[in-house]
């Protein structure tokens, strides 16, 4: 049997089987009774719907892992890349326009896939459990202009990696991962101003107390931006979250419509403090470097495999390409991908620790904190107890519960020195 088709069928086997003990094992980890910690926060009630939801996100998420599994490794088997590339082909084009139909069709095909599920988790089950606010026509917008970024942006990446590929030679590589990596730099800046706007509105906070406590302490930590946004999260969920984007002076604080409904000035305050530190922390900018180390090591890799005639043999092709090289490493590459990803998560997880002692130390409200944090995860219905293999695999956050113990620490600290 052909080694290549071995390695990518045992990667999407072992992928999938990790994902699903996770599941198993956060589903077991299901504490019955209520943590301390959040009592006055969530009633039983309350506490139970959270749990109901765990476990019906979580089927539902293996149904369509399984569906998801069994689609892909039936289209591998049965020769399913070499009748798109027969599609592309047909129509007597260049490499680089004949790449653009060859991907183009597989990711229609994964989106019409994929449809049906994501309808039925917006509008079913965020639907049960009180979150989704989105209407049919807004989710057939996104989509739609989903798709149009994806076309007009990934597009010109793509066809500039193909168009690398087949003129300069050995080092081909070398030159995407220059070109890409200022693209990715270049979309930072543009993204708040030109891209997010296509899917939310943005409409700059009101003057009022909160907007006054935010650019005090923004103006004592020295930190300079572009202004505070709120956006129509409600549009879509009653969800709530905050973040920054952009880049350098151009940096944007941007508030969720239904986290100012829930929240204190003190509470979102300091929500804004923790996403200050990850920037004072310089977490955003050894992000930046780590994915741009990464997409150079990952294209250097790519180099050794393109138009390598056994892993074609893999997928069943008849024609070597560039673009189809693409794809194909894209299965090869997922066993590092796995393990690049539970680095990044555990690092993620560390900074979220440091963001929260930085906005604790600087804004000394750490109760303000908590209650925030808190009232984030019953809101969302989050799990406070996942178990530590699902946290290990998956997790970008540390569980709440951890989060509120590290802050708790940290204030017995200042306690102690004060005594």
């Amino acid at each position: 049997m052909n080694i290549y088709l071995v390695i990518i069928i045992s990667a999407l086997v072992i992928n999938y089987a990790l994902s699903a003990v996770a599941a198993w094992l956060n589903l077991r980890n299901i504490s019955e009774e209520l943590p301390l910690e959040f009592r006055g926060f969530y009633d039983q009630e309350r506490y139970a719907k959270s749990q109901r939801y765990l476990r019906e996100t979580t089927a539902f998420g293996l149904l369509h892992e399984t569906f998801h599994l069994a689609v892909v490794l039936a289209f591998i088997l049965f020769g399913g890349f070499n009748v798109v590339d027969g599609l592309a082909r047909s129509a007597g084009l260049g490499p680089v326009p004949t790449g653009l139909i060859f991907a183009g069709i597989i990711l229609l095909m994964s989106q019409v896939i994929d449809l049906p599920f994501s309808a039925w988790s917006t509008f079913v089950i965020e639907e049960k459990y009180g979150f989704n606010k989105t209407t049919p026509r807004t989710f057939a917008a996104d989509i739609l202009k989903g798709m149009g970024l994806t076309a007009v942006i990934g597009g010109a990446a793509f066809a500039g990696i193909i168009w690398f590929f087949e003129t300069m030679g050995p080092s081909a590589w070398l030159y995407c991962w220059t070109a890409l990596s200022l693209f990715q730099i270049m979309l930072m800046f543009v993204a708040p101003v030109l891209i997010m706007p296509i899917f939310n509105k943005f409409e700059p906070l009101e003057e009022g107390e909160l907007k006054r406590s935010i650019m005090d302490y923004a103006r004592k930590e020295k930190f300079k931006m572009q202004g505070i946004f709120k956006m129509d999260g409600s549009k879509r969920s009653t969800k709530s979250n905050a973040f920054f984007t952009g880049f350098g002076r151009f940096k944007r604080i941007v508030l969720f419509d239904t986290l100012i409904k829930r929240h204190t000035v003190e509470e979102l305050t300091a929500i804004i403090a923790h996403e200050m530190g990850h920037y004072k922390l310089k977490h955003v900018l050894k992000g930046i470097i780590r994915s741009i180390l990464m997409a150079g090591f990952t294209f250097w890799l790519l180099s050794f495999f393109i138009g390598n005639p056994g892993l074609f043999q893999a997928f069943q092709m008849e024609h070597i390409s560039v673009y189809a090289s693409l794809f194909f490493f894209g299965f090869l590459y997922a066993p590092i991908g796995m393990i690049t990803g539970i680095v990044d998560k555990a690092i993620s997880r560390r900074h979220e620790f440091e963001a929260d002692e930085y906005a604790v130390r600087s804004y000394g409200h750490p109760e303000a904190m908590i209650t925030a944090l808190k009232k984030l995860s019953v809101d969302n219905l989050s799990n406070l107890t996942p178990h530590p293999f699902m946290v290990f695999l998956e997790y970008s956050h540390p569980p709440v519960l951890e989060r509120i113990k590290a802050i708790r620490k940290i204030t017995d600290g200042f306690k102690n020195k004060g005594d």
